[in-house]
């Protein structure tokens, strides 16, 4: 059995109103999300929760499902990624396979072959969950910090030591996440001691919060569209 898809896609987008199906370049946003899972051919199917009918008719016109809509109770602010992956599997009337991937709905950088990376980690190195990362672009070790209006070392054991001497750091790329559901379910978090990471430049992804957010986006999408 294939894994599933799962595009999380809440109505109430506070910092950018309607968020999710913002047009994007032409498009709603979650549109990219939607048409580049069902063209991987990875999936048995793509599916979005939501608790948001306008979401759901957007994101069913783009080819994905709605099984159920999504519980208030995990629509609000407070609400996490593995609150709302939770609900869904323990929700789903048929049995799934034993795996499943988090989409994103504001993640237009993501591509066909990335998700085939991720998948084939996933399973030839027998992970719990394979995922986008990108390196911080300055080393976190020589980070400062304001006290009492003060610049000074967050760990100032670091002050003197070459960039290229210390450990390269990431972060995650927020676009999605293909993991094994046993273990998601048992340890209630994506990211566990057995988790791996596929790193992607800083040019492959985009945090989207603001409206300038939104036009950095936008800037790179057409920018790597241009260079291919």
């Amino acid at each position: 059995m294939k894994p599933i898809a799962i595009i999380t896609a809440r109505g109430g987008s506070k910092r950018i109103p309607r968020k999710n199906i913002k047009a994007f370049l032409g498009k709603p946003i979650i549109a990219y999300s939607i048409e580049t899972a069902l063209k991987s051919g990875i999936f048995e199917n793509v599916f979005v929760s939501t608790d948001d009918e306008e979401i759901a008719e957007i994101a069913e016109k783009y080819g994905a499902k709605i099984p159920f809509m999504r519980s208030a109770e995990n629509a609000n602010d407070f609400a996490t990624t593995a609150d709302v992956l939770k609900e869904f599997i323990n929700n789903f009337p048929v049995k799934l396979s034993r795996e499943a991937c988090c989409i994103y709905p504001t993640a237009p950088f993501i591509t066909v072959d990335l998700l085939k990376q991720a998948y084939e980690k996933l399973i030839n190195g027998n992970f719990d969950t394979v995922f986008p990362i990108q390196r911080f672009g300055f080393p976190i070790q020589r980070a400062l910090v304001l006290r009492d209006e003060k610049l000074t070392w967050r760990n100032p054991e670091n002050a003197q030591v070459r960039s290229q001497d210390l450990e390269p750091t990431f972060h995650d790329a927020g676009q999605f996440y293909f993991f094994r559901i046993k273990p998601f379910l048992e340890r209630n978090t994506l990211l566990t001691k057995n988790s791996a990471g596929i790193e992607i430049s800083e040019m492959q992804a985009q945090d989207i919060d603001t409206e300038e957010d939104w036009k950095i986006a936008a800037f790179k999408y057409q920018l790597l569209k241009s260079l291919k």
